[in-house]
């Protein structure tokens, strides 16, 4: 799957969740709640690694059992990494429904609680 198809995929599913924008941010396509907060960044071989990836927040506690989990495919991002983020590989082999779910989570986890799901 290339970069683009990767793209289309995150993009259906983070504008399906209420009150979803997307706009460029720090040079990569984001996700926000409305203006702010922010809680999906798409990276297409960000600083030249090897792979193409979502970032996204964590509920508290999270990040660690999915690093356990698969190191493989989730990591700790820069910059984002120390506020709890989370990033997940994307590839051919992706599982696009443990991504959604992932996706879904994010975006709970920076609503306001009047917003949440």
């Amino acid at each position: 799957m290339d970069v683009g198809e990767l793209l289309a995929k995150v993009r259906a599913i983070a504008m399906e969740l209420p009150l979803a924008t997307e706009r460029v941010s720090h040079g990569h396509p984001g996700w926000f709640i409305q203006k702010s907060p922010q809680f999906a960044s798409f990276m297409d071989h960000h600083h030249g690694v090897d792979w193409v990836a979502v970032w996204l927040t964590c509920p508290e506690g999270a990040r660690d059992s999915l690093l356990d989990q698969d190191p493989e495919t989730y990591f700790v991002p820069p910059y984002f990494g120390s506020r709890g983020w989370v990033g997940v590989r994307l590839d051919d082999a992706t599982d696009w429904e443990s991504v959604a779910d992932l996706i879904d989570d994010s975006w709970n986890t920076v609503a306001k609680p009047s917003q949440r799901r």
